[in-house]
């Protein structure tokens, strides 16, 4: 595997980033990335030239547009036109041109809304998707099936892998269109730093949440690469969530603001639960390493030296 060519799409986001971090510091030395400028993947002309040009064995699919309840809310078109379109060219090229594995990475919205917690992979299609995410939820389970349908139809090694909610270095701390924990991370930062005695945290702070840090993810992404064989679908997590308002409070003693939280509960809170089940992923061998605590901690010393 190690000296085979890999294509990792969406090298520069959160998830892109840790896993080209994470081969190369496991002797992966042939690794292909490209610039948004450098190679437009809503142009299906520009993915089959670049296939046909660097030939990949291994594709990792981390490409995706991304945000949280505000962005998905506000931009339902982009997300799951854009979305559908990355995934459909890099999924189609990867059979066209002959690609040995790819590594399809989906995300845990892609199940129910009220689905059993912790949530099994054979929780998919089965009931209605959270309204706040389901345009990204619905280009993601397409993506799936398509892996699925190329699997099927001509035997090719495509693998699925859903994540759990992520964050670490890299991350987007836009207050409009970022996750929970990186906005409740700059909003902590800027309050501490202005002297604030308050923060507000959108809805009730009930909500529960399950955190793995981009780091463990790329480990599992590689082990998945190397080990992984099969149509089924597999989650990754921690097999643990806590409230946001614990998420808040553990963010708040990590920055060092003394003041009070503050819940909006104008503001929509999403899905009441979503916690997945790791049982498959952990029997075959792979454990996430870093704590939340530990996590966060190393991500607001990278958000002060490169952010804030």
């Amino acid at each position: 595997m190690m000296s085979k060519t890999i294509f990792v799409a969406g090298h520069r986001g959160l998830v892109g980033s840790a896993i080209v971090r994470d081969l190369q510091a496991h002797g992966y030395d042939h690794i292909v990335t490209r610039t948004r400028a450098e190679l437009d993947l809503l142009r299906l002309d520009d993915v089959r030239h670049f296939f046909e040009e660097t030939k990949p064995a291994l594709v990792i699919d981390a490409a995706a547009r991304v945000g949280g309840i505000k962005a998905n809310n506000d931009y339902p078109v982009e997300f799951l036109l854009e979305n559908l379109t990355i995934q459909n060219h890099i999924i189609s090229c990867a059979h066209e041109f002959g690609v040995e594995k790819l590594l399809f990475l989906g995300s845990s919205c892609i199940y129910p809304k009220f689905a059993p917690q912790p949530i099994p992979e054979s929780s998919l299609l089965t009931g209605e998707l959270e309204p706040t995410n389901q345009w990204y939820a619905i280009a993601k389970i397409a993506g799936i099936k398509l892996c699925q349908a190329y699997r099927e139809q001509y035997h090719r090694n495509f693998i699925s892998a859903m994540p759990t909610n992520l964050y670490g270095p890299g991350d987007n701390f836009d207050l409009q269109n970022s996750h929970v924990l990186p906005a409740l991370m700059r909003k902590v930062h800027e309050a501490k730093q202005s002297g604030a005695r308050k923060v507000v945290v959108w809805g009730t702070g009930k909500p529960r949440r399950e955190f793995l840090h981009v780091d463990d993810l790329a480990s599992a992404c590689r082990f998945l690469l190397d080990t992984y064989d099969s149509d089924e679908i597999i989650n990754i997590g921690t097999g643990e969530d806590v409230t946001i308002q614990e998420l808040a409070e553990l963010i708040c003693d990590i920055v060092g603001f003394e003041g009070e939280l503050s819940f909006d509960t104008t503001k929509p809170d999403g899905t009441p639960r979503k916690l997945l089940d790791v049982s498959k992923i952990k029997s075959l061998g792979w454990s996430p390493r870093i704590s939340l605590r530990e996590g966060i901690t190393g991500t607001y010393r990278w958000y002060l030296k490169n952010k804030a």
